[in-house]
């Protein structure tokens, strides 16, 4: 398999990748620097490979993927997409090898650069703990001074431990870290955790949250200052935001009486006051609204009880806001 090489992160995008006997190469119109095509960094294969992938072609991409493929040109946007390890995200972004990425938080930390994160993705949530042994009796971070402490985040430990000012021997590991205290390796551990699961299977207890991390587009500040590289990153945050917003929200239509027309716009949260339709009964109107999925059953059992009938809900692909 064909793998990115730290020494191409400092220079001009200019791979080849060799599949079977034929020559894949880039396409792209970077020479061009008045108009060049933007380029997307993404994980090659991880937790958020499949949401990125998902949400790019949600907004009208049209690309090819396979596990194999290192670039993907898109046919109907001036974009190029790389596929590449999640860590080395952050440093292609900020040395200018990626205009963008899509790349979780705790990297971006965990690294350190000099990125704009320009807009959450609304995926990929996670936070970024210290956890102990359940029955360790560390119950704060302060004690684990001269103690031995396992990552796979070692740059974001080292950050902790100056916070606190404390003294303690960083391991630094590539994987399944949380079983490094029921091994004797460590007394504690750094790392990222979703739901907890991992955390409780191995009798582990977060004692400190570093830091609550999604994934979010981050972007080069030459590429967000350059005219025609900004126009398209602020496109494409323009079709993400639609269809992140299209997520949260279902279109509502309903029948109500007239006379319960004030009940009803009460009952409803929605992105604005609610369209109004009249009907051929004087008496009904045809009430059209979005309305939150958080909010969803119970805006349904209010509009119910305030007296709307024929509730067609119908689900929000895209709203531009």
């Amino acid at each position: 398999m064909v793998e990115l090489q730290a020494g191409l992160r400092n220079k001009p995008l200019n791979l080849t990748m060799l599949n079977g006997s034929a020559k894949v190469k880039l396409a792209s119109n970077s020479n061009n620097q008045e108009k060049p095509r933007l380029r997307l960094a993404i994980q090659k294969e991880g937790r958020l490979t499949e949401h990125t992938l998902s949400l790019l072609r949600s907004i009208g991409l049209e690309f090819d993927s396979y596990k194999q493929r290192l670039f993907s040109t898109v046919s109907n946007f001036e974009l190029d997409i790389m596929y590449t390890r999640d860590d080395d995200i952050p440093e292609y972004v900020a040395t200018g090898t990626a205009d963008i990425g899509v790349v979780g938080q705790n990297l971006l930390y965990e690294e350190g650069v000099d990125v704009e994160q320009v807009l959450p993705m609304g995926f990929g949530h996670c936070s970024l703990v210290v956890a102990v042994p359940k029955e360790s009796g560390i119950t704060d971070v302060q004690q684990l001074h001269g103690k031995k402490i396992a990552t796979s985040y070692p740059k974001s430990a080292h950050k902790l431990l100056r916070q606190y000012g404390i003294e303690a021997e960083i391991i630094t590991l590539s994987g399944a870290v949380e079983l490094a205290p029921n091994l004797g390796l460590a007394n504690a551990i750094v790392e990222i955790t979703a739901t907890g699961s991992s955390l409780i299977l191995n009798d582990l207890v977060a004692i400190e949250e570093i830091l609550q991390s999604e994934a979010v587009l981050a972007a080069n500040r030459e590429s967000l200052a350059h005219p025609y590289k900004a126009r398209n990153i602020n496109r494409l945050q323009v079709r993400i935001k639609a269809a992140l917003a299209g997520k949260e929200y279902k279109y509502v239509v309903m029948n109500a009486p007239r006379a319960a027309l004030e009940n009803i716009k009460r009952a409803v949260p929605g992105l604005k006051s609610p369209t109004i339709v009249p009907l051929d009964d004087p008496d009904w109107v045809a009430v059209h609204v979005a309305v939150t999925e958080e909010a969803f059953w119970e805006v349904m059992e209010r509009l119910k009880e305030a007296g709307a009938g024929g509730i067609l809900v119908v689900p929000v692909e895209k709203i531009l806001i």
